[in-house]
C-alpha cells in the first residue's frame, strides 16, 4: 500500500491533508423508498434500511445475484453481477441491511446496481462520507484512514498554522467580501462536510472552505515564481554582447532576405537579454512560418561571436534535420562549426560529434533529446535554444541547465572558462568563476496551456513575432463532416492537377479495436485507389506516400525528401509531421478525426500549409459518431480553430477548455499543481496572490518559506526551469 500511496504522490502529511475528495456520499440518514424520488442525497445516491425478502442467483440473461429488500413503504431489487459466497450469506433472507446506491425506477420497479451494503443497526455518521481520487490499488476505506491520519499529523506538527500576515488576511477578507476561513478549518470541513452543506457550493468550489484553499494555492504559485525570478537575478550567466562587425552582422549581410519589422524587434529584445550577466528566460512566440529560426540563428551568432557554444534542441529528427541543413547553409560560410547529434547516429559518427562538442570545435550543436544525454559534454555552453518548446517538459530544460553547471564546475577546477573573442572556438585560460546558468530561448508557434499558465505568472519574458514574412498567405480553415469525405478527395484531385501537394493526417497508424478512427494505412490505400488515374502537370502519375513513426529512420527520411522535392503529390501521415516540415508547394491540409486532436496539435498541423504564395486551406474532418453530434469540448476546439490563426488566442481558449496543463512535465491538460484554483474564474484571487507574493518575500521571508514548503515541497525547483 505504501508503494501505491507514493506512486499517487502521497508522501508527506501535507500531501494527505491536501488530497481532497472528488465527491461525497450521504450515509448520515435513511430514506424511505416512498420518499426517495424527492430525497436524493450527495453523489446522487440514497440510503435505505430494510429486510431481505428474497435472495437468489439468476442465470438469465447472465449470472447475477438478485436481492429484494423491503422497508415497509416499498421494495427495492439490488443487482450484483460480481459477487462472492460471503455476500450471499450477508444478504440472506430475513437479514436487516442498509443499502446505499443510485436508485432507478422502471417497469420492474425500484432497482440498485451493485449498491454498497452493511448490516443494519450500526450508528450512522454525522458527516458526509468522502470519496477520494484513487487507483485500483488503493481502496477507499484504506485511503480514508490514511488521509485522516495525515490530516491529524499535519495539524499536530503545526503545518496548518497561519502563514499569512495580518495585513494579507485583511486584504483577502476584502477580496472575498467575507472573513476567510482558517486553513485548518477549511481542510477539516472539505474532508468531513456536514449534511446541511450546499452540494452545489462544494461542486463549483465557491464554498468559503474552497476559497481559502484556492487563495493559498495561488499564493504558493506566485511565491514560487517570484522567488525563482529573484534567484535568477542573482545567478551568473555569461554576458554575450553584440559586437560591431561580429558574426551577428555578418549573418544579416549574407541572408537572402530582409527581416520583418517584428523579427528585428524581437532580435533586439533577445540581444539585450544576452548582453546581461544574468540568465535569459525568454519565450519567442510566432505563428508557424513567421521566421523564428532566423531569429534563433542570430542569437546563436551573438553567442558564438563572444566565444561560447550554443545548443539548439528540436523534438523530432525530421525537424532537427531541417534546422541543421538550414543553419549549415547560413553559418558554415561564416566559419562556424556546426555539429549534428541524434539518437539514430552510427557509433563512429556519434563519437566524432561528441569529441567536437567537448573540444569546443563544434560551436553550434543541433539535435534532438540526444543533446542532453549524459555522454554529451560541452566545452563552454552559454545559450540553449529549444524549438517547439511545447514538446519538451521542464525536466529537459533542467537537464540543459545542469549541463552548464557541470561544465562550469569542471572548467573552474581546471582553471578554464569561456571568454570573449571573435569566433573563438577554444577560449584561453582565465581565472575560475562561479557556476553559471545558460541563457534559455524557448520557441513555439502555439504556447500550449502550460506555457500560457506560466506567462500568467510573468515568469517568462515573452517576445512575439506578430507578422508573417512577405509572400506568406493566411490559411483558410474549413470544418467538414466525415460524411463528405468523397468531396474532400475530389478537391485533392484538383490540387494535384494544378501541381500542388497535399497532406492528409490521421490519428492512428493501423486499425484499432478500441477506437473507430480512420487509420493512416487504410486512408493511404483509399487515396491510392481514388487518385491512381490522375497526373501532375509534368505528366507524371500522382504518387501517394505513407509516413509514420514506426518506419525505419532511413525510409522516413527518403519519403520526406521525395515530398519536399515535389515527387510525391499526397503525403498520408500521422502526427509525425506536426512540427517543422517546410514544403511551400503544399496548399491543402486534411486532418482526419480533427475532434480527437488538441488545439496545439491542430494549429501546428495547419501551419504545414500556407508557406508559399498559393491560397491554402486546412480541412478539419470531424466524425459525429452514433449520436449524430460531437461533444461540447470537441465542438469548442473546432470552432476556435476556424475563428482564429493567432497562437496565443488559441492557447487562451485551450486554457479555458482543458486547463493549464501539468507545469512539471509532459501532460497537456489538467492541472496537477493547480488542483484547486482556476486561472480565469479565480482571477480576483490571482490578483491578490500576485500582489502579496513579493511583499511576503521581502517583509516576511520565514512565513513565505513555510507557505512554499506546505504547498510545493521539493517541487519548487521545477518552476525555476
Amino acid at each position: 500500500m505504501q508503494k501505491a500511496l507514493r506512486k499517487f504522490g502521497l508522501v508527506r502529511a501535507m500531501d494527505f491533508a491536501l488530497h481532497v475528495p472528488l465527491r461525497y456520499e450521504d450515509e448520515t440518514r435513511i430514506i424511505k423508498l416512498s420518499d426517495a424520488a424527492s430525497s436524493i442525497g450527495a453523489g446522487g445516491s440514497v440510503q435505505i434500511e430494510g429486510t431481505v425478502t428474497a435472495c437468489e442467483v439468476s442465470y438469465r440473461p447472465r449470472r447475477q445475484l438478485l436481492v429484494s429488500v423491503a422497508d415497509g413503504s416499498g421494495v427495492c431489487t439490488a443487482r450484483f453481477f460480481n459477487f462472492y459466497p460471503s455476500q450471499i450469506k450477508a444478504l440472506a433472507v430475513g437479514n436487516k441491511v442498509l443499502l446505499r446506491g443510485e436508485l432507478k425506477s422502471g417497469y420492474m420497479g425500484s432497482t440498485m446496481l451493485h449498491p454498497a451494503f452493511k448490516a443494519a443497526g450500526q450508528s450512522l455518521p454525522d458527516v458526509l462520507t468522502p470519496v477520494y481520487p484513487t487507483s485500483g490499488n488503493l481502496p477507499q476505506a484504506y485511503l480514508r484512514r490514511a488521509v485522516q491520519s495525515g490530516l491529524e499529523r499535519a495539524r499536530a506538527a503545526g503545518l496548518l498554522t497561519e502563514t499569512l500576515p495580518a495585513a494579507a488576511l485583511q486584504d483577502l477578507h476584502n477580496t472575498l467580501r467575507q472573513p476567510p476561513w482558517p486553513l485548518a478549518q477549511a481542510l477539516h470541513y472539505l474532508h468531513h462536510p456536514t449534511p446541511d452543506v450546499s452540494i452545489a457550493a462544494l461542486e463549483d468550489r465557491s464554498h468559503p472552505a474552497w476559497l481559502r484553499l484556492k487563495a493559498e494555492e495561488l499564493l504558493a504559485q506566485q511565491l514560487s515564481q517570484a522567488q525563482a525570478r529573484q534567484e535568477r537575478e542573482h545567478m551568473h550567466a555569461p554576458a554575450l554582447p553584440t559586437r560591431t562587425g561580429g558574426l551577428h552582422e555578418q549573418l544579416l549581410a549574407t541572408l537572402p532576405f530582409h527581416l520583418t519589422t517584428a523579427q528585428r524587434r524581437v532580435s533586439h529584445e533577445i540581444a539585450a537579454d544576452l548582453a546581461r550577466p544574468v540568465p535569459m528566460h525568454r519565450l519567442l512566440q510566432g505563428d508557424v512560418g513567421s521566421g523564428k529560426t532566423v531569429v534563433a540563428a542570430l542569437a546563436a551568432a551573438i553567442c558564438i561571436s563572444a566565444g561560447w557554444q550554443c545548443a539548439l534542441m528540436a523534438p523530432t529528427e525530421i525537424l532537427a534535420t531541417q534546422h541543421f541543413q538550414k543553419l549549415l547553409d547560413w553559418l558554415t560560410p561564416l566559419g562556424i562549426g556546426v555539429a549534428w547529434l541524434t539518437g539514430s547516429q552510427k557509433t563512429k559518427e556519434r563519437r566524432e560529434m561528441l569529441a567536437r562538442i567537448a573540444s569546443g570545435e563544434a560551436q553550434l550543436v543541433v539535435g534532438t533529446h540526444a543533446v542532453i544525454q549524459d555522454k554529451v559534454q560541452f566545452h563552454n555552453l552559454a545559450l540553449a535554444i529549444i524549438d517547439e518548446q511545447h514538446r519538451f517538459g521542464v525536466q529537459q530544460r533542467l537537464a540543459l541547465r545542469q549541463k552548464m553547471q557541470a561544465q562550469s564546475s569542471a572548467n573552474g577546477a581546471n582553471g578554464e572558462n569561456g571568454t570573449s573573442g571573435e569566433n573563438n572556438a577554444n577560449p584561453p585560460h582565465s581565472p575560475p568563476a562561479p557556476a553559471s546558468e545558460p541563457h534559455l530561448l524557448m520557441m513555439t508557434a502555439t504556447p500550449i496551456p502550460r506555457t500560457l499558465a506560466m506567462s500568467y505568472y510573468a515568469d517568462l519574458h515573452v517576445s512575439t513575432i506578430d507578422e508573417l514574412p512577405p509572400g506568406r498567405t493566411p490559411v483558410l480553415t474549413k470544418l467538414i463532416s466525415q460524411s463528405r469525405r468523397d468531396e474532400v478527395i475530389t478537391r485533392i484531385g484538383k490540387q494535384i492537377e494544378q501541381g500542388r501537394q497535399v497532406y492528409w493526417v490521421c490519428p492512428l497508424i493501423e486499425e484499432s479495436e478500441t477506437l473507430d478512427l480512420q487509420n493512416a494505412t487504410a486512408t493511404h490505400e483509399d487515396l491510392q485507389a481514388a487518385l491512381q488515374h490522375l497526373q501532375t502537370p509534368k505528366g507524371t502519375p500522382a504518387q501517394v506516400a505513407l509516413l509514420h513513426s514506426r518506419l525505419p529512420q532511413a525510409e522516413k527520411k527518403a519519403i520526406m525528401q521525395d515530398f519536399v522535392g515535389g515527387h510525391t503529390s499526397v503525403l498520408v501521415s500521422t502526427t509525425v509531421i506536426e512540427v517543422g516540415v517546410d514544403v511551400p508547394n503544399a496548399s491543402l491540409m486534411v486532418i482526419e478525426h480533427a475532434e480527437r486532436f488538441g488545439l496545439s496539435q491542430l494549429h501546428q498541423l495547419r501551419g504545414r500549409v500556407g508557406r508559399g504564395t498559393a491560397a491554402s486551406v486546412c480541412v478539419l474532418l470531424y466524425a459525429t459518431g452514433d449520436s449524430g453530434r460531437v461533444s461540447d469540448t470537441a465542438r469548442a476546439r473546432l470552432q476556435a480553430m476556424a475563428q482564429t490563426n493567432d497562437g496565443f488566442e488559441i492557447a487562451r481558449q485551450d486554457l479555458q477548455i482543458r486547463g493549464p496543463g501539468e507545469l512539471l512535465g509532459a501532460r497537456q491538460s489538467g492541472s496537477p499543481l493547480l488542483r484547486f484554483a482556476d486561472l480565469e474564474a479565480d482571477s480576483h484571487l490571482l490578483d491578490w496572490a500576485r500582489t502579496w507574493a513579493p511583499t511576503m518575500l521581502q517583509q516576511h521571508p520565514q512565513l513565505a518559506q513555510r507557505h512554499l514548503e506546505r504547498w510545493l515541497g521539493s517541487k519548487a525547483e521545477f518552476l525555476k526551469a
